[in-house]
């Protein structure tokens, strides 16, 4: 008895079904690794038919980089406009991050990896950049609230936002270490009782602390 043929694809679910494929193989390989014969071959499909969806490996890639980078940035944005202030925001960020890594392993090590030489924009840090522009609007209230010259608000908010994200992508490598509450809650110790206390005028201090600037024992 022959079986019921498979229906044919449309061509809008062939290409989400070769992004789905492209993500897994560059995250697993990295995408100077990645061959186009390998992806058709996971695919089910033969060459000819990713480069006419995304003209080769170098459009797939950037398709599937753009996604990710826009899926995450919409995570961040979500958390950031939650209502929330103070260490409840950053700790929402933080947690948000956590569970995109958590939720979408393979996108963000996609984002993770090297970017090649013809993709300009496909680097974790340019993600981390328009992530932090983000934040940036909502540190200099805060700043100018604590009368720091919110000028400063860009520095800090690359500061906070590469170290969520580097931590997420350590914690990638190392998920049973500890839950993504635990890790959100330590990095928002962090962040928070390091910002608190900000000076408006830091200075850059080379000689020896004075006896009160160490560190107690607990």
């Amino acid at each position: 008895m022959s079986q019921t043929p498979k229906p044919r694809m449309t061509g809008a679910q062939r290409r989400e079904q070769l992004l789905r494929v492209g993500r897994k193989v560059f995250a697993d390989k990295g995408v100077g690794n990645a061959t186009v014969e390998e992806i058709a071959s996971v695919a089910g499909v033969t060459k000819p038919v990713v480069y006419e969806h995304f003209g080769g490996k170098e459009g797939l890639y950037a398709v599937v980089v753009d996604r990710e980078m826009q899926t995450l940035v919409d995570t961040i944005a979500s958390a950031l406009q939650s209502g929330e202030a103070g260490r409840p925001l950053l700790a929402r960020a933080a947690l948000a991050v956590l569970t995109y890594v958590e939720e979408q392993p393979d996108g963000f090590r996609v984002m993770s990896h090297d970017s090649p030489h013809w993709h300009g924009t496909g680097r974790l840090g340019s993600l981390l950049a328009d992530i932090g522009d983000r934040v940036e609007a909502v540190l200099a209230g805060g700043f100018e609230e604590a009368g720091i010259d919110p000028k400063f608000a860009p520095i800090y908010s690359q500061m906070l936002v590469g170290m969520i994200a580097y931590t997420g992508d350590w914690w990638l490598e190392h998920e049973n270490a500890l839950t993504k509450e635990e890790l959100a809650a330590h990095m928002t110790n962090f962040a928070w009782n390091g910002m608190k206390g900000l000076e408006g005028r830091p200075e850059l201090r080379l000689d020896s602390v004075k006896p009160e600037e160490t560190i107690s024992p607990s």
